[in-house]
């Protein structure tokens, strides 16, 4: 009697740690990619302004933050350790395809990734049209650095992880979690080059809010993305050349034709107001087409659509329309785009539906 009672309660404390166990894999499967950034910065001291990037692996990230072992079962890597002024071309490549590769695993319910302020914007939208998936993406980062007095990175991070860490984030697009707003990769721009809320989605609003991993979901995307995108990286070594030219009164258009002849295969104008320019550009916008080069003009205004022929004959020039799209976020679509096709009409479709 003694024996089977033994054996019964090996079995119930056997039963009882396979249900621990798997309440612990019930946890979401997070990785953190890190890239560098003021969010993995340094400073000499806690109230200086000046700043190396990139100084803190994603391992100091993750420790610094013990608390996301509540939320998930986090595991980093490290992509890149770059302050985001010097993101290129090939870190997006590489990026989007470790991002693809983890997402495609049943190991992996979604990715948090650490970024500089300065481009977030760009790589966040780039990863919107490449992803192809729909789980969670989101992008944190920080306008302090690791060892600054009250750094913002660390809540960024948990607020992150617990933004991937939702059901309801999934089929949202890329999001970028930073100072409890939720925003979505389109759109969002930054605002200050100090203030820590910098960051605003001026024309459509935000997709969301967050405070200390407690979510709030305001919109979905209106535009297609990730997993409905057309668009891929797939094969692709590089990106076509795309460079942006900022309009001013007074414009020298030998910058156009400067761009032409290094062998830009396209052209984003950050022009005045409603995207427009003077008779010198417009007379180097005509000479670059001519030569196969598409024009899309943007503005160097913070909000608002560039509309197309509202001032200019769109049609009669062979240019394209930005609509919502900021410079850089043209760029970065512009660049995906001539790898299908260089036919204005068909750039603008596109466009119209990114």
């Amino acid at each position: 009697m003694g024996a089977h009672f033994r054996v019964m309660a090996c079995m119930a404390v056997l039963a009882v740690c396979a249900v621990a166990q798997a309440g612990e894999t019930m946890k979401p499967r997070i990785v953190i990619l890190a890239t560098g950034g003021t969010i993995a910065g340094a400073a000499a001291g806690g109230t200086q302004a000046a700043y190396r990037s990139g100084q803190l692996g994603v391992a100091g990230l993750i420790e610094a933050v013990p608390q996301l072992q509540e939320l998930a079962d986090i595991r980093g890597e490290q992509v890149a350790n770059i302050g985001s002024q010097d993101m290129s071309d090939a870190v997006w490549l590489q990026l989007a395809g470790r991002v693809n590769a983890l997402l495609s695993s049943s190991d992996v319910d979604g990715v948090v990734i650490t970024h500089g302020t300065d481009t977030i914007e760009e790589t966040a939208y780039f990863l919107n049209l490449v992803i192809k998936s729909r789980k969670p993406v989101v992008m944190t980062a920080a306008m302090r650095p690791a060892t600054a007095l009250s750094a913002d990175g660390p809540l960024n991070v948990f607020n992150a992880v617990a933004v991937a860490a939702d059901p309801e984030a999934a089929g949202r697009g890329v999001l970028v979690v930073i100072n409890d707003d939720i925003h979505g990769a389109r759109g969002m721009t930054k605002t200050s080059t100090t203030d820590v809320q910098t960051f605003v989605s001026a024309e459509r609003g935000l997709m969301g809010a967050t405070l200390y991993g407690d979510n709030r979901y305001f919109r979905h995307p209106y535009r297609l993305h990730t997993v409905d995108s057309s668009l891929s990286v797939a094969g692709l070594e590089s990106l076509p050349r795309v460079d942006v030219i900022y309009i001013s009164a007074g414009f020298s258009a030998d910058l156009i034709d400067a761009a032409v002849a290094n062998g830009a295969r396209g052209i984003v104008t950050a022009g005045v107001g409603n995207g427009n320019m003077n008779a010198r550009a417009l007379d180097a916008v005509a000479r670059a087409i001519a030569q196969g080069v598409v024009v899309v003009r943007s503005t160097r205004v913070t909000s608002g659509t560039v509309g197309r022929k509202v001032e200019i004959d769109d049609d009669a020039l062979g240019t394209v329309a930005s609509g919502e799209l900021n410079p850089a976020q043209a760029r970065v679509l512009l660049k995906l785009v001539l790898a299908e096709t260089s036919n204005p009409a068909l750039v603008q479709q596109y466009f119209d539906t990114y």
